[in-house]
């Protein structure tokens, strides 16, 4: 955690525990980042404030060949597995800056989970949101409990801005970092898992820019088990964590993407000492495409009635696109960290999802422009079992014979082997038959 104002000094004995690791430090010592003693003071504190979220039992096992156990943070009362570090660090604040407040500067799942904790700790809290933010984030700072202040185009504007007003008024600036108190938080997540889950072979957890969790949470798993895998799963497109590990310090080069389909994956900001913590123990760092991403939120929309995001489903990636076959018949649990998707992302996920799951298709053909030849095409479609989503009808640019319509049409099948089927079927009837590649 990123503590900016003139009361900086007052984590300073919650960040003295960190020492500066060498290259050559070993695992103990890498371990003393964070204790597991630190880990279960944590989940000891914060026991009464956040949910205990299930870890089930998931119908996807016999899909993919593996028992695997979903555990459901994105059931946190902001949707985010966040809320664990972040209450335990304003507890954790001295009285004084309690009553004094603090502020942060960005929309994502770390801000909501300060407003709300801070509210119901009855700290006084503002988030300073640039104008850009998208009006449901803002509505939901404001019902947690927070002075929201729009202030700026950009997030740097607002940022800036909350730093500006942290130091004239004695407010915490807090910025989501890697502090022993934020990743003991992070922790209690491996700590709950091994409870509720024996014999555990695998863990997976998101990775990217913020591996807070990852790291937290495999210090935790490796005290109670050493011999359980700790796994990161990142984006194909910002390959951060590996390109840091290999590089042996944060590489703040990567590329981001702010797009908010992608949140906290593409992010740069996690520190030398959770780099470390990952480095010393995490068994393997592995990355998956976008596709793999929303076919993943759409089999966890499905098969668990989970409305998940982009961060909350990247782990599940994994083991959809086969990244981890040596997992095969094995004991295995997965981290849903996080359920924030914005109502208009969510439509347009599913829609790409279904595309590229091929279950819905496109494909354009000609007919004659005359009575019943439309109601024959009907007819194959219905007797195929295809659902029609949309048909449309081109008569003044067709370029072929006069008299002729062009027909587009999109159409809901159950799996690729049904497409294929439609496919067969239509051709049969019209060979000149175009489909539409995804």
């Amino acid at each position: 955690m990123k503590i900016v104002s003139r009361n900086e000094e007052l984590l300073r004995d919650a960040l003295s525990c960190i020492p500066q690791p060498s290259s050559r430090t070993s695992l103990a010592s890498c371990n003393r980042l964070i204790r597991f003693e630190d880990i279960s003071a944590a989940a000891f504190k914060i026991q009464c404030g956040v949910q205990k979220t299930p870890c089930m039992y998931s119908r996807l096992s016999k899909q993919y060949g593996m028992d695997i156990y979903l555990k459901k943070e994105f059931l946190q009362y902001t949707g985010s597995v966040k809320e664990r570090g972040v209450l335990y660090l304003l507890m954790s604040l001295p009285q004084e800056q309690q009553r004094k407040g603090v502020i942060v500067a960005s929309d994502s799942n770390f801000s909501m989970a300060v407003a709300y904790h801070a509210s119901e700790l009855r700290i006084p809290v503002f988030v300073i949101l640039s104008t850009s933010t998208a009006p449901a984030r803002v509505k939901m700072c404001r019902e947690y409990g927070a002075m929201v202040i729009s202030y700026g185009t950009t997030a740097k504007d607002s940022q800036v801005h909350a730093r500006r007003l942290a130091q004239e008024n004695g407010y915490l600036y807090l910025e989501e970092e890697d502090s022993a108190v934020y990743l003991s938080g992070l922790g209690t997540v491996g700590l709950e898992m091994y409870e509720q889950v024996p014999k555990l072979d695998a863990v997976i957890f998101p990775a990217g820019g913020h591996c807070g969790l990852l790291a937290g949470s495999a210090a935790a798993l490796k005290h109670l088990n050493p011999h359980i895998s700790v796994i990161g799963v990142e984006s194909e497109s910002f390959p951060v964590l590996q390109q840091s590990l290999k590089a042996g310090h944060p590489n703040d080069d990567q590329a981001c993407n702010n797009h908010h389909f992608y949140g906290d994956v593409s992010g740069v900001c996690f520190g030398s000492n959770s780099l470390q913590l990952t480095g010393k123990l995490v068994d393997k760092v592995v990355a998956v495409r976008e596709e793999d991403i929303l076919i993943s939120m759409l089999r966890l929309l499905e098969y668990e009635r989970a409305t998940v995001d982009a961060e909350g489903a990247i782990g599940l990636a994994a083991l959809v696109t086969g990244k981890l076959p040596e997992l095969k018949g094995k004991r295995v649990a997965v981290v849903i960290c996080s359920g924030n998707l914005e109502l208009h992302l969510l439509q347009q996920c599913i829609a790409r999802a279904l595309t590229l799951d091929n279950r819905v298709c496109r494909f354009s053909l000609v007919i004659s422009d005359c009575p019943g030849d439309m109601s024959k095409l009907l007819e194959i479609l219905a007797r195929e079992e295809a659902r029609v989503l949309d048909i449309k009808q081109e008569r003044t640019f067709v370029t072929s014979e006069l008299f002729t319509v062009k027909v587009i049409c999109t159409v809901e099948t159950r799996d690729k082997i049904h497409t294929a089927q439609l496919r067969n079927a239509l051709l049969e009837r019209y060979p000149t038959a175009a489909w539409t590649e995804r």
